[in-house]
């Protein structure tokens, strides 16, 4: 028990401002990849191949290895802030998003606009 707070508190030690900038745009990654409005995701690849009947295994691979990152990413956020973080993190990012909306800084007159600022601004690890 004693060595794995050793161990949490070396994690710790060792975080910088470039893991926490890295950890930032693997997760924005990840999101982006599974889903954006710009039709370039793997969402609308797998949708367009069911479609055309040409979904293959390296559909299921990528899929795969994008519910692992998605696995990775929650267990990971979930462990760092808990259900009460989660939930004071997204607050924080909604009531910011309704702040910058009122300034008139930011725009909500789309959809597509709508789901850009909910992918970027999603609470993450």
């Amino acid at each position: 028990m004693a060595e794995n707070q050793v161990q949490k508190s070396r994690r710790a030690r060792n975080l910088t401002a470039g893991g926490i900038a890295l950890r930032f745009f693997a997760a924005l990654v990840l999101i982006l990849a599974t889903y954006n409005p710009s039709r370039i995701s793997i969402y609308h690849w797998v949708r367009g191949s069911m479609g055309e009947g040409t979904l293959g295994p390296e559909h299921f691979v990528v899929v795969v290895l994008l519910l692992i990152g998605w696995t990775i990413y929650v267990v990971a956020s979930y462990r760092s802030l808990g259900r009460l973080g989660l939930v004071l993190v997204t607050l924080f990012f909604a009531a910011l998003i309704w702040l910058l909306i009122d300034l008139g800084w930011l725009k909500a007159d789309s959809q597509t606009s709508v789901t850009w600022i909910i992918l970027i601004a999603r609470p993450r690890c």
